[in-house]
């Protein structure tokens, strides 16, 4: 089911949602071919955390990988990835399912390869869901900057069979 503060969003703006048996997509890999589409076009939504307990959340695409070094050199600080319990906390949902929607107090930071696709799918607060969309409209209902905050990951680690 879709959490009620991510609806509201979705209905603001019309946009739909594609979902999955529950638990089915909780990885961009397993994402991407329940859609079938490219890695790269699941938009993961990874929250951080510095040693001061601000949070911060990086959207990118799933067939990269967030630096440490370039996300310290925007925000200012050191981070670390929030463990699971750290992020149900922060934004209400669990991780494989982390919506950036709904979650105001926390900045969010859209990485610019996401720009590369003309449909990106972030979840919708669950990790069976999937939300088409274009960067500029995730970007608009962020309040999101658009930064270079990633790595590409090795190839190994992108490759979805179609089937």
């Amino acid at each position: 089911m879709i959490p009620e503060k991510v609806q509201r969003i979705l209905d603001q703006y019309d946009l739909k949602v594609i979902q999955f048996e529950k638990g089915t997509t909780p990885t961009a890999p397993l994402a991407a071919k329940a859609l079938g589409v490219t890695v790269g076009q699941i938009a993961k939504s990874l929250l951080f955390v510095s040693r001061e307990k601000k949070f911060f959340m990086v959207v990118c695409p799933g067939d990269r990988k967030v630096s440490s070094s370039r996300l310290k050199s925007f925000i200012g600080v050191k981070t670390r990835m929030a463990d699971a319990s750290e992020t149900f906390k922060a934004t209400g949902f669990n991780p494989g399912g982390v919506c950036p929607f709904g979650v105001n107090e926390i900045p969010i930071l859209l990485d610019k390869h996401l720009k590369l696709f003309d449909t990106i799918y972030p979840a919708a607060g669950t990790d069976s869901t999937g939300v088409p969309m274009t960067f500029e409209q995730l970007k608009s209902i962020t309040g999101a900057r658009e930064y270079d905050l990633t790595l590409k990951l090795p190839a190994l680690h992108t490759i979805v069979q179609i089937t």
